[in-house]
């Protein structure tokens, strides 16, 4: 495994800053192991705190509106950029054609660039030249490995005696892997031993050690590489909690992720993510997100498991509604709600862990 970090990176999210097809560059201007995150590009924000701009706190990582402005800024502070990350997560994980051209223009300027979307800028033959000519790497994230490498389901998933916590979600881009993390290291600040299991490429952007991208997986493979990475966390490194990063929601029409996790990764509970002012599913007006409360009975009814926590996504909310709405929700469904985002994880982490029982060592 590399050391971390590997270096200093630039995130490229034009046009796409604070907007669910954002959601890499905010995981990674909020959290990550892998890079020294210096700035991000989108001329929309340019000339703002990036924080202040996705979470209303500073976190001292400029926005600039094209790449020539943060190449500069990151020569100003003395901290050379090394690497040009791809932000965007955009429907169908297809670059724009103006997305390529800063693509050129960053292997040109000497940075290594990391993309986790469905576009492979490793297939591509004249970024290939270019790349080599420059003498500097293209990482596709979501490249998957030969099928002679991938794992297939071998029932050791039953060895795990961690508490097993997944991190699902009733849609998809609702902040699952924001949340994941926020419990992870809640937990570690209570000096317990956590692991995170990250399911999509953002995860191992942030320097998730034990990951995998289920979105890029033939299907016969996708049980086989959540046990195998979990089980391999479990053996590694005996962790009191393993957190499962989930993926879409169990009943979006287009991202229909976390059947395989609560099949394969088999968790204790389950922790359900959940934007109380969505109408419709993620990129699907028209399509009605279910009840909250039909999507609790499905996580039970499958898993057999409990949902012991709703945590809240609170876009569209203004902060003196959370309380209310956090309320309403735990009369609802009976489950306690928390804006872990806003508040912290430490009262989650406390949740969790009321289920962890003798068995979990």
């Amino acid at each position: 495994m590399k050391k971390f970090p590997e270096g200093n990176s630039i995130v490229y999210c034009e046009g796409a800053f604070n907007t669910p097809n954002g959601k890499t560059a905010h995981g990674l201007v909020r959290f990550t192991k892998r890079y020294n995150v210096q700035c991000v590009i989108d001329s929309k924000y340019s000339g703002k705190d990036s924080g202040l701009v996705l979470d209303g706190k500073e976190n001292n990582i400029p926005v600039f509106s094209n790449l020539a402005e943060a190449k500069k800024y990151c020569k100003k502070t003395g901290k050379k950029a090394t690497h040009f990350v791809i932000g965007l997560a955009p429907d169908g994980g297809r670059l724009s054609k103006e997305a390529k051209q800063d693509v050129k223009k960053a292997i040109k300027l000497g940075l290594n660039v990391d993309c986790g979307l469905h576009d492979f800028l490793s297939e591509d033959k004249k970024l290939v030249e270019l790349a080599k000519k420059h003498k500097v790497k293209i990482r596709d994230i979501r490249k998957p490995s030969s099928r002679d490498r991938l794992h297939f389901f071998t029932g050791n998933i039953e060895k795990v005696k961690s508490l097993k916590v997944a991190l699902l979600g009733t849609d998809s881009a609702v902040g699952k892997r924001t949340t994941a993390w926020i419990l992870v290291n809640s937990l570690l600040e209570k000096g317990l031993k956590a692991e995170l299991i990250g399911t999509g490429q953002t995860a191992w952007l942030q320097g998730a050690k034990y990951s995998l991208v289920m979105d890029s997986l033939v299907n016969d493979f996708v049980s086989g590489e959540i046990e195998h990475a979990i089980y391999s966390a479990w053996k590694d490194s005996k962790p009191d909690v393993i957190v499962i990063e989930g993926q879409g929601s169990l009943m979006n029409p287009a991202y229909p992720g976390g059947f395989e996790i609560l099949a394969a990764g088999r968790p204790d509970v389950v922790v359900l993510q959940h934007a109380p002012a969505r109408k419709d599913y993620d990129g699907f007006p028209g399509y009605p997100i279910h009840t909250l409360l039909k999507q609790v009975e499905v996580v039970k009814m499958l898993s057999g498991k409990p949902v012991v926590a709703i945590t809240i996504n609170h876009e569209e909310l203004k902060n003196s509604e959370i309380t209310t709405v956090a309320e309403k929700i735990e009369k609802e469904v009976g489950i306690p709600a928390y804006d872990v985002l806003l508040n912290g994880g430490g009262t989650l982490a406390e949740t969790v862990l009321k289920y962890k029982t003798n068995g979990n060592k």
